[in-house]
């Protein structure tokens, strides 16, 4: 890419952040929830527009979707949480050193992200019992049970633990698939955010692209009702594997 034309997006980028910030501080203590909802779903939305990034919203659940579940999905990239939160704002559930990150951090802490720390029981169960509630509310909740991003063209195990909240809370689960093609419907893995990659360089990556497409493909919601939570997990897995065409014994 040309070096002035990159610059230029990275500016509009900072900008565009600087923006959410000044929106968070300055109007979300001002207006309800609702409100606050639309202005999510359109930052984000411009930030993947920012980014060139196209999203397909993709409704592969046969009538089978939920009004009101816990949102899952496979884990690519930083992208995601603007990927669903474009299709529709959600709380999610997040690791806790997320919350010291520059900026990021404070914003997501804004949107309403629920930070867990991994090892401190009391924490874990007080704010696992705060899903439930949260669940049993009818807000919308998300996570990435892979707990980790993974490269593209496969799909990492799925941690089972967090499910319990939908079983305890009686709401089923809605999975998503998410997949980014490049102009020829081929894998981006410019976008992958994975190993020992700065923000920094994955922002260089993502921006040095055009044309790209994320895909958010709705699968069929599945039922928690008298379930495990590992055999929930496991049905949720399978249902991401199946929905991005990636061959289980490539994905374990």
């Amino acid at each position: 890419m040309n070096n002035l034309r990159f610059y230029w997006r990275q500016l509009r980028v900072i900008l565009h952040v600087l923006i959410g910030v000044m929106t968070c501080a300055l109007i979300f203590p001002w207006v309800g929830a609702q409100n606050q909802e639309f202005l999510i779903r359109r930052w984000s939305s411009q930030l993947l527009g920012l980014c060139k990034i196209k999203l397909h919203f993709i409704d592969k659940s046969h009538g089978k979707s939920a009004a009101h579940a816990l949102i899952i999905a496979n884990h690519v990239s930083w992208l995601d949480i603007f990927v669903i939160n474009a299709w529709r704002p959600c709380h999610f559930v997040a690791k806790a050193d997320i919350r010291s990150w520059p900026i990021a951090g404070w914003l997501s802490a804004q949107a309403g992200t629920i930070f867990l720390a991994r090892g401190k029981q009391r924490e874990v169960r007080r704010i696992y019992e705060g899903l439930v509630d949260q669940l049993q509310a009818k807000k919308r909740i998300a996570f990435f049970p892979e707990g980790t991003t993974g490269s593209q063209g496969a799909v990492l195990p799925f941690h089972a633990n967090l499910f319990e909240a939908a079983i305890e809370a009686q709401v089923p689960i809605q999975a998503f698939a998410i997949r980014y093609l490049d102009p020829q419907g081929e894998l981006e893995h410019a976008v992958d955010f994975i190993g020992e990659m700065s923000f920094a360089e994955s922002m260089r990556l993502i921006l040095d692209k055009n044309g790209t497409v994320v895909e958010l493909i709705q699968l069929p919601s599945i039922s928690t009702e008298g379930a495990h939570r590992r055999e929930v997990a496991d049905q949720a897995r399978e249902a991401v594997v199946q929905g991005l065409n990636v061959h289980t014994s490539a994905a374990l």
